[in-house]
């Protein structure tokens, strides 16, 4: 590698689309090395001047799942939703086929894996402890692949909520009330979430339809509390 530092206005067709310096190939890599910002240091130690001068966004997506259990080894993945930030809906639910072929929500588990790495950042409600963890022990459970440390951002709406409001509840529906006056999120009876556990296609649509509603309340809560909170490089 050249040890002199080059500055240009003109990006690289291969560097178009990174967002996180941990996924840069030797190529990209290299380029960073070789190129800086108007600081004086190299786009692969002030990378966050990288996404600035060159107007890169993260691509977020907004993910939510429904479980038989509140336990990952106990419960299964009955559904999840990302809704992305440009109102793309993307989901996957438990078939019965998926039940009768004894792989339980194997399938289910992987295609939201596989829609997750498509961003570059996940946001969730209380998501740290329960959304992320649930996956990620299901994975594991299955024998897949799950995103490692540094590779997926990841943003916690319930904390931002938490330290930036002041409710009696943290909910994501009593945040969604206290600020827009209504929530968009269903209830769901007891029988359709044992029917789901099986399979069974109507009760699986409604707990799918109660999913979608609460990646839409999850979105427009982050989107009103971004501009009170750092936005920060957490990881899942």
């Amino acid at each position: 590698m050249s040890s002199k530092l080059k500055y240009t206005d003109n990006l690289p067709v291969y560097m178009a689309g990174l967002t996180n310096i941990k996924n840069a190939n030797s190529v990209q890599y290299q380029w960073l090395w070789e190129n800086g910002c108007e600081h004086r240091h190299r786009f692969s130690r002030h990378f966050g001047c990288f996404l600035k001068k060159y107007n890169i966004t993260e691509r977020v997506g907004f993910i939510d799942i429904e479980t038989s259990n509140l336990k990952a080894n106990f419960g299964i993945v009955l559904c999840w939703c990302i809704l992305a930030d440009d109102g793309t809906l993307y989901q996957d639910w438990l078939t019965k086929k998926d039940v009768l072929s004894g792989t339980e929500d194997k399938r289910v588990v992987s295609t939201c894996i596989d829609t997750m790495q498509t961003f570059d950042r996940v946001c969730g409600h209380y998501s740290t402890y329960f959304d992320i963890p649930f996956l990620r022990t299901r994975a594991l459970i299955h024998g897949l692949s799950y995103p490692e440390f540094g590779t997926l951002l990841h943003t916690d709406v319930w904390r931002m909520a938490r330290s930036k409001l002041c409710l009696h509840s943290n909910r994501q529906d009593v945040v969604a009330e206290s600020l827009y006056g209504k929530t968009v999120k269903t209830r769901i009876s007891h029988p359709h979430w044992r029917q789901a556990m099986m399979g069974n296609e109507e009760s699986c649509m409604q707990v799918l339809d109660h999913c979608n509603k609460d990646v839409i309340d999850l979105k427009r809560n982050y989107d009103t509390l971004l501009p009170y909170c750092r936005v920060t490089k957490s990881s899942i």
